[in-house]
């Protein structure tokens, strides 16, 4: 009697991968197609009535595309690659998306097995290449050697992917595992544990909470649903507890809603800060805490912070990582703010800490107030940012997905967007907590084709957009829609000229640009395009691009001096030039 494997009438293994990602509800994966996978490929024609291949320009664009559709939709992103340089391509993507602690997995094609271990042809021990660790670029990295088992590594990857933490995966695939037959049953749809807080550990944290007298709850993380950010919502107003995000998380909690009191990450609000500082209670709900977050883990000192700091987490290896909290909590951010909606407050009416979080309201909404009107008048420009972003506010409707990759240009959507929380479509922010230029605009092609009935809006720089530009075609290609991308062009590498202005103040080296014309390469792509050098003209184009509901990009001309939403070249190098000849004299 012959094995399974040498069953003539069992489907290829590329085959049964292709209905083993159907059983996980994938219907979507990004690649950019290889010779060592073409029996997946065959896979993706076989059942293209049931799942579909996007075909990418680039890995990193493909991996991109992946790490997003993990953070809308909270299932794992599915991206393939091919072996050597398709897999170093993508690695930017599955870096992001363990940083960003996001559910992704990648499958590489790898070479024939009797080719291993000879450096055949784009040959790469992907074990050693990703390994997993807390500071891997993987949860989990495996090489499927039995055709047989193909079906248990896929299960095992979406569990681990989904599981505590969520993080990425690799899988790498031999071509000839790939080929042969395979019998092996394909798994049931993998879904995540739970973890529950404990009685004892909820009791604790309203015992601790009663005694604050400036409390302050840090939401972030990934694995939030729905329900769990309209019953952290709840939450906040039963305690009229001040709620802020962290880095790039703006869409856990209403920022319409009285009790947000803003984002704590790059270009926090002065304000804020210091409340950050003034706390005496601290919970971190989901959050890692990282140095984004933290200041360079100055905001909040590590490792024992000033303030009582309670720290809940779905993975227990980041509870005590960093910080020595006062009640570490494993939880799982699908079910914390359910579990904290079961505490009632011992007495009824305002907290003692009602003025700190009206106060904390209060100074969110004179940071929105304190428009780009000055900065654009010192820099002698007519376009304001801050009031591009109220266009965008103003124009397109509260589900609209917003997406942006890394340059102070993300300043002004951070600061001045009011994102709404997450809702049953999924998040309204896709942005990079890993700080990876590129990742805005295949993000927002990947979330047009995912969810094209809500718009989708990439705001990039020109040194970001250039990265991944030609993602373009991949959004004409596969029928993108309610897609609008502005490109805000400044002739630079801004974050790096501002901390050049800052360090060696005038000495200039590497961060300028020099830019297409980036209207006419998004026509040239199928796309319509207007080029904006004044604020008025941006609303004209985005009304038009509303109204044709096709993919648009508008070029947005910025003089290079305007740095953030908060300050100017001019300033940053005048204050480090004062402060030269301040040491200097100092020394004398």
């Amino acid at each position: 009697m012959s094995s399974p494997s040498q069953q003539p009438d069992a489907p290829l293994a590329g085959h049964v991968l292709v209905q083993a990602l159907i059983e996980q509800g994938v219907d979507t994966v990004f690649g950019v197609p290889g010779e060592s996978y073409l029996a997946v490929l065959d896979g993706f024609h076989e059942y293209r009535d049931r799942i579909r291949f996007i075909a990418c320009r680039h890995e990193g664009g493909a991996s991109f595309m992946a790490e997003a559709s993990g953070k809308l939709t909270g299932r794992p992103g599915v991206c393939f690659v091919t072996r050597g340089p398709g897999a170093t391509n993508a690695s930017i993507g599955l870096h992001t998306a363990f940083q960003d602690s996001t559910p992704m997995i990648l499958f590489i094609g790898q070479v024939a097995s009797d080719q291993r271990d000879r450096e055949a042809f784009q040959e790469v021990d992907y074990r050693h290449m990703f390994g997993p660790g807390t500071l891997g670029m993987a949860k989990w990295v495996a090489e499927v050697q039995d055709p047989q088992r193909l079906p248990e590594y896929i299960a095992r990857a979406f569990h681990t992917a989904q599981q505590g933490r969520p993080g990425p995966v690799v899988l790498v695939l031999p071509e000839d595992m790939l080929t042969a037959p395979c019998s092996a049953a394909i798994l049931p749809l993998a879904r995540p544990a739970v973890a529950w807080p404990s009685p004892a550990d909820l009791q604790t944290l309203q015992e601790r909470l009663e005694r604050a007298e400036r409390p302050l709850v840090l939401v972030g993380g990934s694995g939030w649903t729905a329900e769990s950010c309209a019953a952290l919502q709840r939450v906040a107003h039963r305690w009229q507890l001040p709620v802020c995000s962290v880095f790039r998380r703006q869409d856990l909690f209403d920022n319409h809603d009285p009790h947000y009191a803003g984002d704590v990450g790059i270009g926090i609000n002065p304000a804020l800060a210091k409340r950050v500082a003034e706390a005496d209670l601290l919970i971190a709900l989901g959050a890692r805490l990282d140095e984004m977050t933290t200041g360079g883990y100055t905001l909040i000192q590590a490792p024992r912070p000033t303030p009582s700091l309670i720290h809940l987490h779905a993975g227990a290896e980041e509870l005590g990582r960093v910080y020595a909290a006062d009640l570490l909590i494993q939880a799982s951010m699908s079910v914390a703010a359910l579990a904290l909606e079961t505490l009632q407050p011992t007495s009824d009416g305002d907290r003692a800490w009602a003025g700190w979080t009206t106060a904390a309201r209060a100074d969110y909404e004179r940071n929105q107030q304190a428009a780009g009107s000055a900065l654009t008048a010192e820099a002698s420009t007519s376009m304001d940012l801050a009031a591009v972003i109220g266009l965008l506010n103003r124009l397109l409707p509260p589900d609209t997905i917003y997406t942006n990759g890394a340059g102070n240009y993300s300043g002004w959507l951070h600061r001045f967007h009011r994102y709404t929380a997450l809702h049953q479509g999924g998040r309204t922010q896709l942005a990079p907590t890993s700080g990876a230029m590129g990742y805005g605009l295949p993000a927002a092609v990947a979330a047009s084709l995912l969810q094209c009935s809500r718009w989708t809006v990439n705001v990039a720089g020109d040194g970001d957009f250039l990265m991944t530009g030609q993602e373009l075609a991949t959004a004409m290609a596969h029928g993108a829609r309610r897609l609008i991308s502005l490109v805000v062009d400044n002739g630079s590498y801004g974050t790096i000229r501002m901390h050049q202005e800052r360090e060696y103040p005038g000495r200039v080296s590497g961060s300028d640009l020099h830019n297409p014309d980036f209207a006419a390469l998004a026509r040239a792509y199928g796309w319509e395009a207007h080029r904006a050098d004044t604020t008025a003209q941006v609303e004209t184009a985005l009304c038009e691009a509303i109204r044709s509901e096709r993919p648009t990009l508008i070029h947005l001309t910025l003089p290079v001096d305007v740095s953030t939403s908060r300050t100017t070249l001019t300033r940053i190098r005048e204050a480090a030039l004062q402060r030269r000849a301040q040491g200097a004299a100092d020394g004398q």
